[in-house]
């Protein structure tokens, strides 16, 4: 009999143990996340003080469901005055927005559209169309001519040509089309540069407005469901927006440069060290456990 309590009186310290690990990773656990909360806050309010006024309102809000103005007029790479609706009608539509002359994230952007195309097994020009447009009403269509040769030529299937449109156009048509998309860029006139968010938009074949993604890189999968989705006229969700800034103004240095992700550093920081104490005090609970 008193082995047998001796035994279950171990189970139930064992028991209780197990209870005191699994409260206090609970704990530790609540507190990890309002350390981040307080981090993001406080990297979110540090990053805000220092934004310029040339930085503020830039961004791209999700207007879902939104008709974009398809009477509006743009040059092609030819040089060719066409109508933003000639892209329109039977094919969904990826639009990105950029400016050819920028030495920042418009390229990095670009290139990660085309790493996820080539990874979709649909084709340009085939399955969907695909619209780039410069927001700076001075660059020409030589310029988009020279992008069109690249990035057609690195994706590499024939479609492509007919189907990947590089166009310029004048500011009051720029404009319209990135309010109907809100995509809010400002003109730093110091730098001779565009201060914008970075990410693309897919279109319904009618030319509403379907799905965001943000970043410079792109799910391929995501995109390939997003086309589907639109293709049939149907809009999709909300997402989150994590967007990468292409300028951002250094107190430090008073020049203008591509953002280091501040907010992110300081969260990462803040999550290791959240990671670290969890695993501390789990392996002490552990250790008074085996005691």
């Amino acid at each position: 009999m008193q082995v047998i309590a001796r035994h279950e009186s171990l189970q139930v310290k064992s028991s209780v143990g197990r209870t005191g690990m699994v409260r206090r990773a609970a704990v530790v656990a609540q507190l990890s996340l309002l350390l981040f909360g307080l981090a993001m806050t406080a990297a979110a309010q540090d990053n805000a003080s220092v934004t310029p006024p040339q930085l503020r309102g830039v961004g791209i809000d999700q207007r879902l469901n939104n008709q974009v103005p398809l009477n509006l007029k743009f040059r092609d790479e030819t040089g060719q005055t066409v109508t933003l609706g000639s892209y329109f009608g039977k094919k969904p539509v990826i639009l990105s927005l950029v400016y050819y002359t920028c030495p920042m994230l418009c390229t990095m952007a670009e290139n990660g559209l085309l790493n996820a195309l080539r990874d979709v097994k649909f084709n340009i020009g085939e399955q969907y169309e695909v619209v780039t447009v410069s927001i700076d009403p001075t660059e020409t269509p030589e310029m988009a001519m020279g992008k069109k040769a690249v990035y057609v030529g690195l994706y590499g299937r024939p479609a492509a040509k007919q189907g990947w449109h590089f166009l310029v156009g004048d500011d009051p048509d720029i404009r319209a089309l990135s309010q109907a998309v809100g995509f809010h860029y400002n003109y730093i006139p110091e730098t001779r540069q565009f201060a914008h968010a970075t990410g693309i938009i897919v279109l319904t074949p009618q030319g509403k407005v379907s799905r965001y993604f943000y970043g410079i890189q792109y799910p391929a999968r995501d995109i390939r469901l997003a086309l589907v989705e639109a293709s049939d006229e149907k809009i999709g969700n909300p997402v989150d927006a994590v967007m990468l800034y292409c300028c951002q103004y250094d107190p430090h240095t008073g020049k203008y440069g591509m953002v280091v992700a501040h907010v992110l550093k300081v969260a990462g920081a803040i999550t290791l060290l959240c990671m670290g104490t969890m695993l501390f005090a789990l392996s002490r609970g552990g250790r008074r456990q085996g005691s």
